[in-house]
């Protein structure tokens, strides 16, 4: 399975928080599995940072790829046709970055991984978790 953690989904991993769902954790552990966090992910958890709204124990610049390498989380870049899948995207969600998640998913052929109902309304169009 190639698996893509909503922002959530990966900071709920890395601290150990018992809301992540209990089906997604053997399926970030199993090396069998490729386990992304998108770019995208570091630029909301920076920007809810720098507006108080992310509490975290460092800056995320550092403290975010230094937890996706910690725990073998390949990195996913932003590229061009993932971008241009914004266009063809359905407006059922105004979040700029869940779309743009969404819109990788799309084009790498990735199942999300989220509890975020917003992103669950997008399920007609790509493989979501829980």
């Amino acid at each position: 399975m190639k698996l893509l953690l909503d922002t959530h989904i990966f900071l709920w991993y890395i601290t150990g928080d018992s809301r992540l769902p209990a089906v997604v954790l053997p399926l970030i552990r199993d090396p069998a599995n490729e386990v992304y966090l998108s770019v995208v992910s570091i630029w909301e958890a920076i920007v809810k940072y720098q507006l108080g709204k992310l509490l975290l124990p460092q800056s995320p610049d550092a403290y975010i790829p230094q937890q996706r390498q910690r725990h073998k989380i390949e990195s996913l870049p932003l590229d061009e046709g993932s971008v241009t899948n914004l266009a063809k995207l359905p407006a059922l969600h105004k979040d700029p970055f869940d779309r743009m998640l969404l819109c990788q998913a799309i084009q790498h052929a990735l199942t999300i991984a989220s509890v975020d109902d917003a992103v669950r309304t997008y399920s007609a169009h790509v493989s979501i978790l829980p």
